[in-house]
């Protein structure tokens, strides 16, 4: 009796779900067509912003009487600007409709045209709720992944495993806010995987995604010695384990040799078969450029450096670290 009761459940609750799903969807779609009339009916108008507004608060008055609430002058701004954004019927039929009007707000603010299509593609895709969209926005999500590698994002499908290459996956910096560090930050690197291991739900939406949390202070170990790795992690998507070493301090070569070390153990003692080359990631606050090119990072693309941030920094703070990593970048790469 118990199975049969939670199939009937299960199978309401699915059919609540089309239901919200369907009406979403269509309310997506009414208020871009709402938001291309109102174009159209503006190029009408001599004198555009005037006439505009106008009619704007005219349509609000019409449209909130007979159908009540949602139709005010600045949400028919929202949809005018939603349409705007978005001009061609096909974006908005195939990946608008699939997330909320909340998500929606907040992606058609963002002004770069590349972004904007991350976003929309990864909050569908991941399922991100408003708040994670929001935090992703605000901490420059897609410019931190670019920064890392320095090409365009693979905008392809994320089911098609092919496409996905260990540089699609690394932020550089990581941003930890969530783990209201007091500035100027004195914790010590224990403290800060502590911390992390706490707020694992926000961890890992920051890490991104496909991971799951295997271990903390993971043993490794030969015949006659055991090593302790940070955190370790799997990633689904890539089919390889990732290893995570958090350095309070600046990158150092001793840094990368012991990674390097933990890496090709945990590939030798613990990948399974048919598995991808485990991934080591160094966290530190402080990298080291002249470290990373003369390294072994340069030449494994198992291995990664990157900084992190226990704090949110300002947009400008933000925008100035990722540009004067692309300037490092550039400038020992040339």
């Amino acid at each position: 009796m118990t199975n049969y009761i939670e199939e009937i459940r299960g199978i309401l609750a699915a059919a609540r779900q089309k239901a919200y799903t369907a009406v979403n969807a269509a309310m997506v779609e009414a208020y871009w067509l709402i938001g291309k009339r109102i174009v159209e009916q503006e190029q009408h108008g001599e004198e555009r912003a005037v006439y505009g507004e106008g009619i704007l608060k005219e349509l609000s008055k019409a449209l909130t009487t007979e159908f009540g609430k949602g139709f005010s002058y600045s949400n028919l701004r929202n949809f005018r600007q939603f349409y705007l954004t978005y001009r061609d019927n096909e974006i908005c039929y195939t990946l608008c409709s699939k997330l909320t009007w909340s998500h929606n707000r907040l992606i058609m603010r963002v002004e770069n045209e590349a972004a904007r299509g991350f976003y929309l593609n990864e909050a569908a895709e991941q399922n991100w709720s408003v708040r994670t969209l929001e935090r992703n926005i605000n901490t420059f999500y897609y410019h931190r992944l670019l920064s890392s590698n320095d090409k365009a994002i693979n905008q392809v499908d994320s089911k098609i495993l092919e496409t996905q290459i260990p540089e699609d996956f690394i932020k550089d910096p990581y941003i930890f806010e969530f783990l209201n560090i007091a500035q100027p930050a004195t914790a010590n690197e224990s403290e800060i995987e502590t911390a992390l291991i706490e707020n694992l739900q926000q961890f890992l939406l920051e890490l991104g995604k496909g991971f799951s949390f295997i271990g903390r202070q993971f043993r490794i170990s030969t015949e006659i010695d055991h090593f302790y790795i940070d955190l370790v992690f799997y990633n689904y998507l890539l089919k390889c384990f990732v290893l995570i070493d958090l350095k309070a301090g600046k990158l150092t070569h001793q840094h990368v040799g012991q990674m390097d070390m933990y890496r090709r153990m945990f590939d030798d003692l613990k990948k399974p078969e048919g598995d991808n080359p485990t991934i080591g990631i160094i966290l530190c606050t402080e990298k080291s450029e002249t470290v990373v090119k003369y390294s072994v990072i340069n030449d494994n693309p198992r291995l990664f450096a990157t900084k992190y941030m226990p704090y949110l920094p300002t947009e400008e703070e933000l925008i100035a670290e990722i540009e004067r990593e692309k300037l490092k970048l550039n400038l020992f790469n040339s």
